[in-house]
């Protein structure tokens, strides 16, 4: 029989409709329950490509004895954190401070007035490594708010405080100078793997807004050499396109396998920038074939982008891209000897999964020496067709407001610079759909849309990435239309999200779900914060249009980080990205902007310009 979570519109809510746990949504609903039974609720936070989140319910939550033990003590909440970053948000932090660690599957205890006291993240069916088995927990904590459930309230206060993230800095009256941005990069050097490119040791992130920064400083070995290197590894599908969220090794060599939207829309802008810089041909193919996969596995009908690809395909991780070297041969016949030098393939293999030991397997490289053009790509094909002839991972259709406007600005961006009508047409048929569809009763933007459904009120990151979205169409198409709809969302997003006392802007809307404490979220990693592109956006939205009150709230934002920022510059990408932008000078502007939008001046004497060439952003390290 199905739990609560039948009627949801998130593929992994829907995914743990049928588990014996009672599960209910993030809501009233939940609350109420709580509140009316005193019992704590038990807040399960996940998302569909997650492996250990699969892994914890086929152990736990689909076991009907834990469930039972689940049901009898809690109020049981399942949470899609790509839904509700402003829980995710929230709760990690608070179990980041009681342990030290956080992940997902996260699961945090709260009390019935939602304060969190006791939270981890994946744990085992049995005791093992250390770790609690999951029984075990549950019984603890039950017996712990049985006996303890005032002082668990008392604690549960204290911390409060200590959760509203940004909205605790204070801004700075220190000047924002260019010895910032070369502070940052200086201390980039530091972590840079100067043999197998990237920042620190493994597992590494594909650091799109880092890499960003570093070419609008004109830095070109640290940038280009990640490039190049994650281009070859395993991270990027040389069969399929795209990428793969993060690399378990410091040679780019085995990823985890899941794919997100918003890695790709980002590398992928990235790539074509660092195309531009370098006129390296490599790096366009992969920008290329980036947006080519997008468009060709990740499209949905109304022209919206789905979220992710799983990293799993029959309970195994990686199975549907790995490759032996014996299916390599029959596979590719005459070409096979060439193909296997070129894509890094061996007897031995590269990748072994402990939960699914299999001798043999490849993930494919780029590594090896590269047949012709012709070859490649006709192995590609055979490859491709053999693969779509295995399990497909899961696909989790939802779209999401945020991530699709960090799609549009890649496919615009890379309409305009290729002269490529199909991405800049893919462009527009996104932004139509997001401010059509997309949209509340009162013109209100929201989060998420499946089945025909939008909901959930839209977060400061939907209206951020949107802003900047429809700034880089208005640059792409030279269409007023969506400039008009940029100083539209731009008004609303001041309204609703600005900090009128400190600066900068609150995660949440001031007309939102009121949590336990209102965030500012202000790490550039692995999406630029909502906070950062606000920012950006309003510094570009100010100099196409001379209105010096945008450019007022985005140096807002600064005040609050740009001293913080340049000391911890592989968490800003972003932000530092924004710095740059209000340090250089006013940019040419390609597009003739509507007299009604214009002002005479910016806050800083600097009046927007016109150019005969699209496109206002500058050429990397200019």
């Amino acid at each position: 029989m199905a739990n609560a979570l039948a009627a949801e519109t998130s593929p992994y809510l829907r995914q743990h409709a049928e588990n014996p746990v009672d599960w209910l949504p993030w809501g009233a609903i939940a609350f109420t329950r709580a509140q009316a039974q005193d019992k704590p609720l038990l807040v399960s936070i996940g998302y569909s490509s997650c492996h250990w989140c699969h892994v914890m319910e086929r152990e736990s939550f689909e076991d009907a004895r834990t469930a039972a033990l689940m049901n009898e003590s809690f109020v049981c909440v399942k949470v899609d954190r790509e839904e509700r970053p402003d829980v995710d948000a929230l709760y990690m932090e608070a179990v980041q401070g009681m342990t030290g660690q956080g992940g997902w599957p996260l699961n945090v205890f709260l009390t019935p007035e939602q304060l969190p006291f006791y939270g981890g993240t994946y744990f085992p069916p049995e005791e093992r490594q250390g770790l609690p088995s999951w029984s075990q927990v549950l019984l603890a904590i039950a017996e712990s708010w049985s006996e303890n459930r005032a002082e668990i309230r008392a604690g549960g206060e204290r911390l409060r405080e200590r959760l509203a993230g940004g909205a605790l800095l204070r801004p700075s009256q220190e000047p924002i100078d260019e010895s910032s941005l070369a502070a940052a990069v200086a201390r980039l050097q530091d972590t840079f793997d100067s043999r197998n490119g990237g920042f620190g040791a493994a597992p590494k992130f594909p650091q799109a807004s880092v890499i960003e920064f570093l070419l609008l400083q004109g830095e070109r070995t640290m940038s280009l050499s990640t490039l190049s290197a994650m281009a070859s590894g395993g991270i990027h599908d040389q069969v399929g396109g795209g990428f793969a969220r993060y690399s378990v090794d410091d040679t780019w060599t085995v990823p985890h396998f899941e794919k997100m939207l918003y890695d790709n829309a980002l590398l992928a802008r990235a790539y074509l920038h660092g195309w531009q810089a370098s006129e390296d041909g490599r790096l366009l193919e992969v920008a290329r074939d980036t947006l080519d996969w997008a468009l060709h596995e990740m499209r949905g009908p109304e022209g919206g982008f789905y979220s992710a690809l799983d990293a799993d395909s029959e309970g195994v991780e990686g199975r549907y891209y790995v490759w032996t070297v014996g299916e390599l041969k029959e596979v590719l016949g005459d070409d096979a000897e060439a193909a296997i030098a070129w894509l890094g393939a061996d007897e031995d293999g590269n990748f072994l999964d402990p939960h699914h030991p299999a001798p043999g397997l490849n993930v494919l490289q780029d590594r090896g020496p590269r047949p012709d053009e012709h070859t490649r790509e006709r192995t590609r094909s055979r490859l491709l067709q053999a693969r779509n002839q295995r399990t497909r991972p899961a696909l989790d259709d939802k779209r999401l407001t945020s991530w699709n406007a960090l799609m549009i600005s890649a496919l615009a961006d890379a309409g305009a610079a290729l002269q490529e009508p199909r991405y800049l047409d893919a462009a527009l048929a996104c932004a139509e759909f997001l401010l059509r569809d997309l949209r509340d009763d009162a013109g209100h933007l929201l989060r998420t849309y499946n089945h025909g459904q939008a909901k959930i009120d839209a977060y400061l990151e939907d209206h951020a990435f949107l802003l900047e979205a429809l700034i880089t169409l208005f640059e792409a198409s030279c269409e007023a239309r969506w400039l008009e709809q940029a100083t539209d969302l731009a008004g609303t997003m001041i309204a609703r999200f600005a900090d009128p006392e400190q600066g900068g802007f609150f995660s949440t809307a001031s007309d939102g779900e009121a949590l336990i404490a209102r965030r500012k979220d202000i790490d550039d990693s692995p999406i630029p914060s909502g906070a950062s592109s606000a920012a950006m956006g309003l510094l570009r939205l100010g100099q196409l249009t001379g209105d010096s009150e945008y450019e007022r709230h985005a140096v807002s934002v600064l005040r609050l980080l740009h001293e913080i920022a340049p000391r911890h510059p592989g968490a800003f990408g972003h932000l530092l990205q924004a710095m740059h932008w209000q340090l250089a000078p006013a940019r040419p502007i390609a597009c003739e902007v509507p007299s009604g939008l214009l002002k005479e001046s910016t806050g800083t004497g600097r009046a927007p310009t016109a150019s005969p060439a699209r496109g206002s952003r500058p050429t990397p390290g200019a």
